[in-house]
């Protein structure tokens, strides 16, 4: 389906400038918060008419309050297409189909006379407790902001704007309003922000939402730093800042940080605050002239498209989340189990004899779908996986409920032992038996963070008792985040990961299932074996207001990969109906190095499909810098692609890596570096199945530190104008060879007072002028 474009500007637009500078000082502050809910204040003068336009949350579909906008209802929400939550489209790795999936969200959000969409939300999966991960896309900020990008480019596509948020260290919802994300500004740069930055350089979303919490101690919305400094003039951002809904503490300091809209309504009160702290000279004028002017020029940017709604097709986009459920849907686990019989062993999936199958556990029949809390969407339709499975295959599919989702009325006096009872006797017989678990809406939502990554108890023993009487079981998940699958997937010979997948998740699994989809979702987060594995165990989620960032950049991954950790599936995994093999791994040093340089290293790698399947891969280029200043990751994702290949077929995948890709932030001197040296260069189907590696030498930049009175005798040997002295007299002063150890970490300073070797004071202030010189 074509997309519909961007409409000209027609009669409604305004001058900006003009209107702002018509406003009194009581309408620009107006302009700085809502007129209700969802949308911003008009000014309703005929000299300056400014009206008021509609937001609404996203992010995988629009959640319009056409009646009571209570944020948290469904009830009262149009109708519109429930795409695939995050979580799922995280595991498509797939740029170009998330860019259809935001055109999608673009002209469904502009048919309903809607401005901006609230979303995508790109925060990093911290921990798997996190509360809302189901609306983030992944451990690792290269997926982030990629699909992230993409997901803005589609939407704006259609002449209606997004939110880029939560805007940031939002990493968990315990305390989310006032918590302190205590975190070092190496990891700021490095995990949390690369997401945000490559989004707004590629795709400058319309507005960056704010997030609630404070960072390092100032709340993001009054955040300078975060707001003015790093965003708009090192980014370059362009658009308006607004706040999450009541993230707001204190409205004067928030628009001096580069807050623009305070959403929701704060019944003129804020307003009337920001005019008082003109009138007394505690906040310029021209910083509320910027803000409002920014408020203006989102209004008149969204004039066009409100002029012409347009429509949407309901079944084309039904289609679409269809295509993206089964595209996100991982294949864990395949194992070769014996056929009926006796007869020789294959794996599991796809199911060979679908009319044999039986299915276990209700949310095969009443769906998990979406998440809960405000990004809540009401389908336009929905499907079940058993009724997907009965109507693809023509067969009455016996079924057994198993368990209840989220302690539903068993009634007639049935118990959780009963419908187990029930649901083994549907299996005894059946040639594969398909077992649906997951996580209920209740043990994960927006607003609370969850305690433990275990299924329900019920499911576990549910699958324990089938299990016991057919060994040819799939489990098939749907989860938000990750759940722990140590302790019972042995059990089952298969395991799918189908996530929340929306409103087409049934079909688009039984998709997979069935083998109508050859199955190309990768994980973009880690399952670890056990909580206790985590990152973040131990520093999750705080105490008394703070949490306290202790694992640092080795955040997902990078951790278990740092510990040499065992996980249950490793970032990056999914398997496939048909397998794929690489070689000619290469790579060539084409300049020299520096954090701003464009193409640095060419990657060159050969993929080819030595299956019977058509099939999807998607190849995952790492770096890692084995000797550096600070700690550095063992590997980290820095480049991937997605690549559909016929059987037999191969393809050469080139990729360029930017002196960016091989930096990092040095925490003295506050900047990207890339110090120079060897790296190495790996390519593979996950960060544990790395199909080849090289190693190049890069010419980087002298990151040497300037010398002071407390660096360090062993720093100052190093360095290359008054290094060779220092060295001299350290070797000619008499000290002792047991003894260089512990002079080489002194402070200069220190070896001054000491007047060894007759070094003092006066030589110090000499030796460094020196240097510096």
């Amino acid at each position: 389906m074509t997309d519909t474009p961007t409409v000209p500007p027609t009669g409604r637009a305004f001058d900006v400038e003009h209107v702002l500078a018509g406003l009194t000082l009581e309408e620009k502050a107006s302009l700085l918060s809502g007129l209700d809910f969802w949308t911003t204040q008009p000014v309703d003068r005929p000299e300056v008419a400014v009206p008021g336009v509609m937001v609404t949350d996203g992010p995988h579909g629009l959640r319009k309050q056409a009646d009571s906008p209570d944020h948290l209802g469904l009830g009262t929400s149009v109708p519109a297409t429930c795409f695939p939550t995050a979580a799922t489209l995280g595991s498509t790795w797939d740029p170009d189909l998330l860019r259809r999936i935001g055109a999608a969200l673009g002209r469904e959000t502009r048919a309903n006379d809607v401005a901006v969409l609230l979303g995508p939300g790109i925060n990093i999966k911290r921990s798997p407790l996190n509360g809302r991960n189901f609306e983030y896309l992944s451990e690792d900020p290269v997926i982030s902001g990629e699909l992230g990008t993409a997901l803005v480019e589609g939407v704006q596509s259609q002449g209606v704007g997004t939110s880029l948020k939560h805007f940031a260290a939002n990493n968990q919802e315990a305390d989310r309003m006032r918590v302190s994300a205590d975190v070092d500004e190496r990891t700021l740069r490095e995990i949390y922000l690369p997401g945000f930055e490559r989004v707004v350089k590629r795709a400058q979303p319309w507005t960056v939402m704010c997030s609630y919490n404070r960072i390092n101690g100032v709340y993001a919305s009054q955040n300078h730093w975060l707001l003015t400094e790093v965003l708009r003039d090192e980014w370059g951002f362009e658009g308006l800042v607004v706040s999450d809904w009541g993230a707001v503490r204190d409205r004067v300091a928030a628009v001096a940080a580069g807050l623009d809209l305070e959403m929701p309504a704060s019944g003129g009160r804020r307003d009337a605050e920001v005019v008082a702290a003109v009138r007394e000279g505690r906040l310029a004028q021209d910083v509320v002239d910027v803000a409002a002017r920014r408020v203006l020029r989102m209004v008149a940017r969204a004039l066009p498209a409100l002029d012409a709604p347009g429509t949407y097709d309901a079944d084309a986009h039904h289609a679409l989340a269809r295509e993206a459920a089964a595209a996100g849907t991982v294949l864990l686990k395949n194992d070769v189990v014996p056929g009926p019989a006796g007869a020789h062993g294959a794996p599991l999936l796809p199911l060979a004899t679908p009319a044999d199958v039986a299915v276990v556990g209700e949310l095969a029949r009443t769906p998990r779908y979406q998440g809960a809390g405000s990004s809540q969407v009401n389908p336009t339709r929905l499907d079940d996986a058993l009724s997907a499975l009965r109507a693809t295959t023509g067969a009455d599919v016996p079924f057994a409920a198993g368990y209840t989702v989220d302690g539903a009325d068993l009634g007639s006096g049935t118990d959780e032992a009963a419908l187990r009872a029930q649901a083994v006797e549907v299996a005894r017989d059946a040639g594969t038996v398909l077992v649906f678990l997951g996580l209920p809406a209740s043990y994960e939502s927006e607003g609370f963070d969850r305690t433990h990554l275990h299924l329900p108890a019920g499911q576990v023993a549910l699958l324990e008792a089938v299990s016991a009487v057919n060994p040819r079981v799939v489990v098939v998940l749907a989860n938000g985040s990750a759940v722990a699958v140590a302790p019972w997937q042995h059990l089952a010979p298969g395991l799918v990961e189908g996530w929340l997948g929306g409103q087409a998740g049934g079909s688009g699994v039984v998709d997979v299932l069935l083998g109508a989809v050859n199955p190309a979702g990768r994980l973009a987060e880690t399952l670890p074996l056990r909580l206790a594995d985590t990152p973040s165990y131990g520093n999750f989620p705080g105490e008394l207001g703070h949490v306290r960032y202790g694992e640092g950049v080795l955040v997902g991954y990078r951790w278990y990969d740092a510990r040499q950790a065992d996980v249950a599936y490793p970032f990056g995994h999914g398997l496939s109906y048909t397998t794929f093999a690489y070689d000619g791994v290469a790579a060539e040093v084409l300049r020299p190095a520096t954090a701003d340089a464009g193409a640095v290293v060419r990657v060159r790698a050969r993929v080819t499909n030595t299956g019977g399947r058509a099939g999807a891969e998607v190849v995952q280029v790492y770096v890692g810098d084995p000797a550096a200043q600070v700690l550095r990751p063992e590997r980290e994702l820095k480049a991937f692609a997605k690549v559909d290949l016929a059987p037999g077929e191969s393809r050469e995948l080139v990729f360029d890596l930017s002196g960016r890709d091989l930096a990092y932030w040095h925490p003295v001197l506050r900047r990207w570096v890339v110090e120079g040296g060897e790296f190495v260069v790996s390519v593979g189907a996950s960060s544990r199945d790395l199909r080849g590696a090289v190693t190049v030498q890069v010419d980087g930049e002298d990151v040497r530190l300037p010398l002071g009175p407390l660096s360090t005798v062993a720093e100052a040997m190093t360095h290359p104008v008054v290094g060779p002295r220092v060295e001299a007299m350290v070797h000619g002063g008499g000290v002792a060879e047991d003894m260089l150890g512990m002079i080489g970490d002194m402070p200069l300073t220190v070896v001054a007072d000491f007047g060894m070797g007759g070094f003092d004071q006066d030589a110090l202030a000499a030796l460094l002028a020196e240097a510096d010189g």
